[in-house]
């Protein structure tokens, strides 16, 4: 958390990897492109002498290339933001940008405008931004903890991946988008649906392609 006195500014979440690039005053997010050597980690950043991990690996190889939605299920610690961006680094829109967002940190009432930007006017203070979706566009978009997203943004992310367009906070206009879409949970997915966390339609949408992580 970044305060001044008793007033909170925002908060800086950092890794050993990451630029960061300003979308919203005092709140940063991790960019990752493969403009800046050694920022975006690949398979041989994955490090592993197990079978399951090796079986992994391989999986991840398949994948990357397609253009198709990815769904990462491992337990927390397991390296689920580590093999994104070993998808990211071994698919065809490694040349574009690589942009990642935990759900689970990010407040419900800023969410929709960090994801799909912002139009001068449409609340007090907003100003003309763009989200990550328009930001990632060409490259790959990693939301991580996506089942801690409140129902109604999982809806607009759902409308967002069908349609290829998003429409900004206030806006009118929509915005066409080509981003692949890499997501994560830290708990079994078909439990999430169940437990009315991840939305059933959007867990299909998502669930095209699964990797599954072996737990420490």
């Amino acid at each position: 958390p970044v305060k001044s006195g008793g007033r909170m500014l925002g908060a800086i979440e950092v890794f050993n990897y990451a630029r960061y690039y300003t979308f919203r005053d005092a709140i940063h997010i991790p960019v990752c492109n493969s403009d800046t050597p050694g920022k975006i980690h690949t398979l041989d950043s994955i490090i592993s002498v197990s079978a399951a991990m090796k079986h992994l690996k391989e999986r991840i190889r398949i994948v990357a290339p397609s253009d198709l939605a990815v769904l990462i299920y491992g337990e927390t610690g397991t390296g689920k933001d580590l093999v994104a961006q070993a998808i990211h680094a071994h698919s065809n829109r490694r040349d574009h940008k690589f942009l990642s967002l935990n759900c689970a940190a990010i407040p419900a009432t800023l969410l929709e405008s960090m994801l799909f930007g912002t139009v001068k006017g449409s609340y007090t203070g907003a100003e003309d931004k763009i989200g990550l979706f328009e930001a990632a566009s060409g490259g790959t978009l990693f939301l991580d903890e996506i089942n801690k997203m409140d129902m109604a943004s999982q809806s607009k992310i759902l409308k967002a991946i069908e349609d290829q367009k998003i429409r900004r906070v206030g806006g009118i206009d929509e915005i066409p988008v080509d981003v692949r879409i890499v997501a994560a949970l830290n708990q079994d997915p078909e439990t999430c649906v169940e437990n009315q966390t991840l939305r059933q339609d959007l867990y299909y949408r998502l669930n095209v392609l699964q990797l599954r992580l072996p737990p420490l």
